[in-house]
Formats: structure tokens, sequence, C-alpha cells
């Protein structure tokens, strides 16, 4: 699932539970020790996914420790991203010489729980989620639109140390393309020298998951953002 909403030169792997004989390196082990099963389950088969998808670019398993607020600290010439939430775990990466950074998010197709899409999103948000509810019943627009902001901000941060809130993006999406775009109201966000004032991402809802992913291209005429 995951990898249909990738570009080209990033590499992907999936899981849909946590399958026996996953591995850890002792540093990873140590630090989910003291955790309750379910974690420590989780935490294993992401980094197993991370280590499948690094394979493919011929990259060696490392351990794969959580920096700063969490979020993953890869090999120096390596940019990626993990997920989980309950029945599925993924992770995608690339070579640093491709992309300057990636952000996927995967969340149940459930709906927020009332009065926390507020707390999230600006005015015209809300409404643009209450219009695609009449046009697309079927799909949790208000997790959708929770979801692609994880995964702007799990593409900035990485890349900038700065931490965005959910009000510092505003997403729209296209329902027919499966595409979404997010309009910084930060200054914009500089990520290996350029500045960026919008983000484009992709979506996909399926099987009870709604997936999403922002991926910043080295240089955008190779034809690797989302369109």
């Amino acid at each position: 699932m995951i990898a249909a909403l990738l570009p080209p030169h990033v590499a992907a792997a999936e899981e849909f539970g946590d399958p026996p004989g996953g591995f850890l390196f002792t540093e990873e082990a140590d630090l989910v020790a003291g955790s309750v099963p379910l974690r420590r389950a989780e935490f294993t088969t992401v980094r197993m996914c991370a280590r499948r998808a690094m394979a493919r670019l011929g990259v060696e398993p490392v351990p794969l420790l959580p920096g700063l607020h969490g979020a993953p600290r890869w090999p120096s010439d390596v940019v990626g991203g993990m997920t989980h939430c309950a029945g599925y775990r993924a992770a995608a990466v690339s070579l640093r010489r491709y992309v300057t950074a990636i952000g996927i998010d995967a969340e149940p197709d459930r709906h927020l729980k009332p009065g926390v899409l507020p707390t999230i999103a600006g005015p015209e948000e809300q409404d643009h989620v209450r219009h695609l509810r009449l046009l697309h019943p079927r799909t949790a627009w208000d997790r959708l639109l929770f979801s692609a902001k994880e995964s702007v901000y799990k593409a900035c941060f990485p890349a900038t140390g700065n931490r965005l809130g959910f009000f510092d993006a505003a997403i729209s999406f296209d329902a027919s393309a499966g595409t979404f775009r997010a309009r910084l109201r930060t200054p914009g966000v500089v990520i290996a020298g350029r500045h960026h004032h919008m983000l484009d991402g992709t979506w996909h809802a399926g099987g009870g998951l709604l997936l999403t992913s922002v991926v910043i291209a080295v240089d955008e005429r190779m034809g690797l953002d989302p369109l």
C-alpha cells in the first residue's frame, strides 16, 4: 500500500501485523526492554521494515535509534520515515543524494473523537473536511487531515530541527487524485538550502487504513516530488 504513494528512488516495506522472529540490535532492545509486549512488537516490526527497505537500496542493517523528540536516526547517507498504527507498520527510505526529507503516517480510517478537529484545524480546513464528508462519506477526512499534518511534520522536523504545530500547515485535499497540498503558515521551511512555502503529498484510504506521505526531492526537476 505505502509503496504506491511514493516516487522513484524511495524504497518501502510494510507489515500488517507483527510476524515472529523480528530482530533488534542490542541498543534497540535495551530501549524497549521494560515496555509492554505490544510496544516491543511494533518497535521491532517497524525496524524490520526499515532494514528491509534499506536493503533494497544496498544499505547494510544498522541500529535505528530514536533521536530528538523520537525521530529515528538514520545512517548519514539515508533519509527515511517510519510509522505504525493498529495492524500496520511501514517504513520508507531513500538515499540523501536523491531525497532530502520523507514523512509517512498511517492511521485507522475512523473519525476523530468529537471536539478534536477544531484543536488541529483552522476554520477553512474544517469547512474543507465537512465538504469532503458530503461528497465522499466513506472516508474519515478529519483523521486523514490529522495524518497529512503528521506526514508534513515528520518530513520537516528531522531536516530542520523545528517543531511545527497543527496550525502551522493548512491542508487541502484533491479527493480524485489522491494528493494533498500543505500551505505552511510559518515564514517557510528551509530544507537543504531550499525555501518551502508549500509541500505536496499523497494519500490513500483502503483496508480500514489511511496513509499519507510527503517526499521532498533534492531536485524537483527529477520528478521525484509527489504531484
